[in-house]
């Protein structure tokens, strides 16, 4: 195995911690069309919030932009150039994950249709299910959750909610539009049905 995969094996390994990509190579595992359910909104919508839930109730594995970042960048700058980095490390391992037969749930910002749809031409050869849950609220709330931001993964202040709001395209593909104003339990059964069929 070269240098690189290890390094990359290695990475993945402390990411998610319970899974061992080394076997992705090694054994031969047959599944069918794995779930992939991707988070996009802007910062402080409170995807990691409520992705953080279903993964409570449903035991998916999930893979955060912002987590991946801390991970590789010690003081991040949410450059157009950092950002591609990041989100080609987050295909990357969506990808080890998925081929696997592993359902999994992208939580990052996804500010353009283009990336949304990247997901699933970068992931078609796995057969991949694409669920997209687009998360908004009202900038009143935002505001409020970003001023309050304690332990958390993502330095993203009001200065990058409002740059990225400039650019953000909302998604206009099937796609399932969540408030996250609204009670988690509400939107977690509306998710639930969306993407399993049923509330559990």
């Amino acid at each position: 195995m070269c240098r690189r995969n290890t390094k990359l094996f290695s990475f993945a390994g402390r990411y998610l911690g319970k899974i061992e990509f080394s076997r992705l190579f090694d054994d031969v595992i047959a599944f069918v069309m794995p779930k992939i359910i991707l988070f996009c909104g802007l910062p402080g919508v409170g995807k990691t919030t409520l992705a953080r839930s279903l993964v409570s109730r449903t035991g998916v594995s999930i893979l955060s932009s912002d987590k991946i970042r801390k991970e590789l960048i010690r003081y991040p700058t949410y450059s157009r150039t950092e950002g591609r980095l990041i989100y080609d490390v987050l295909m990357l391992l969506t990808k080890y994950l998925t081929a696997a037969g592993i359902d999994c749930i992208l939580d990052a910002t996804f500010n353009r249709e283009r990336s949304r749809m990247e997901v699933e031409n970068k992931l078609r050869s796995n057969n991949v299910q694409l669920y997209v849950i687009e998360c908004t609220c009202p900038e009143d709330v935002v505001l409020d959750r970003l001023r309050n931001r304690k332990n958390d993964y993502s330095d993203a202040g009001y200065s990058v909610y409002s740059k990225m709001k400039t650019i953000y395209e909302p998604v206009h593909g099937r796609h399932l539009a969540i408030d996250t104003s609204l009670p988690c339990e509400v939107n977690l059964q509306k998710i639930l049905s969306y993407v399993f069929g049923a509330a559990q």
